[in-house]
């Protein structure tokens, strides 16, 4: 089949590494696939030689790309709201289905004008596709849910090969509530027993971030690693994930996490519930109780057989439903109900 993904954006975060990852297991699948959007060296380097890829920063640009290489695709898949709108403008006319993905679990548009060409793009949409039940039951219309997936990776590593080191990857924003994760590893005690904490990611929230910490008594123990590209190999090393976001569509890093056999303490809300949520007994709190959270760190901490069983849990689970070559099935039934 041949697919035209787009997306309006000149960076590579969590949904451009969605798509260069669905677009690579689509290829090796047997597709065709060219993707619009996303900063070209990233998109190329994730979604491989055999996918092609066009630079898109604008709604113009989108569309104007998509106008051009729809002519030659079976099927056009767009992400997030400024690639839905530009894709249903360049179709006008033209017979090609629209499939859609449901990224974040609120209402199209940032703002009245946006949210109008949303709704009125909306219209020209075949399928609807959300990454997570919690998405899907968050916004308007019939979806279809398709779980995102990561690589499995051959990593096995176990308590005696990794650091003590508690790791959290995500974007320095408010949002994203990692002044719960600076509280709850105060609250844990484990800066006492040898442990770290290292934060990769940039953001708003760098200088407040540090003076918690300093305010918290752990400064000695923190450490701002910055935007990162090598988290991956962090995980590896590391001894706990701490996920303290409470609206995550679905979680790439926490899934990345999960491929590499690492514990996570994550907040029992949102996607969390569909990835960690579903190995018994996992390391789930409530939002922003970061006393509870504490208190599940300072038991993974405090005993590595239990970490090495959660970790190899979460691992397998990953295995079994959260893999590109997974998605990409589940997306090609998709496309063959409306091809």
């Amino acid at each position: 089949m041949r697919v035209l993904h787009a997306v309006r954006s000149d960076a590579f975060a969590g949904v451009e590494n969605h798509v260069a990852r669905l677009a690579r297991a689509q290829h090796e699948a047997g597709d065709d696939v060219v993707v619009v959007g996303g900063d070209p060296a990233r998109m190329s380097q994730v979604a491989g030689d055999g996918v092609r890829t066009l630079a898109a920063t604008t709604v113009t640009q989108v569309l104007a790309a998509v106008r051009r290489c729809a002519v030659r695709a079976d099927v056009i898949h767009a992400h997030m709201t400024a690639a839905e709108i530009a894709c249903a403008a360049s179709l006008f006319g033209m017979e090609r289905p629209l499939v859609v993905t449901r990224h974040f679990a609120r209402d199209r548009g940032s703002n009245p004008v946006s949210a109008l060409a949303a709704a009125a793009a909306a219209r020209r949409v075949d399928v609807q596709i959300a990454i997570s039940r919690y998405v899907a039951d968050a916004v308007a219309g019939t979806s279809t849910v398709i779980h995102p997936g990561v690589e499995s990776t051959a990593t096995t590593a176990g308590s005696g090969q990794r650091d003590l080191v508690v790791l959290v990857a995500q974007r320095l924003e408010p949002e994203k509530e990692t002044h719960v994760a600076l509280r709850a590893f105060a609250a844990a005690g484990v800066a006492a027993l040898g442990w770290r904490l290292d934060i990769a990611g940039a953001g708003a929230e760098r200088g407040r971030l540090a003076a918690l910490a300093r305010d918290l008594g752990i400064a000695d123990a923190v450490r701002f690693l910055g935007h990162r590209s090598d988290v991956p190999q962090l995980m590896e090393r590391a001894g706990v994930l701490l996920a303290p976001c409470p609206d995550e569509g679905l979680g790439l890093t926490v899934l990345e996490a999960m491929a590499a056999a690492l514990p996570v303490v994550a907040v029992g809300a949102g996607g969390h519930l569909e990835t960690v949520g579903a190995v018994t007994g996992a390391a789930l709190h409530p939002a922003g109780d970061a006393a509870c959270a504490g208190r599940l760190l300072a038991g993974l901490a405090t005993d590595p057989h239990r970490r090495d069983a959660y970790g190899a849990a979460l691992q397998e689970v990953q295995r079994e439903g959260f893999t590109p070559a997974h998605q990409a099935r589940e997306t090609a039934m998709v496309y063959r109900r409306v091809v």
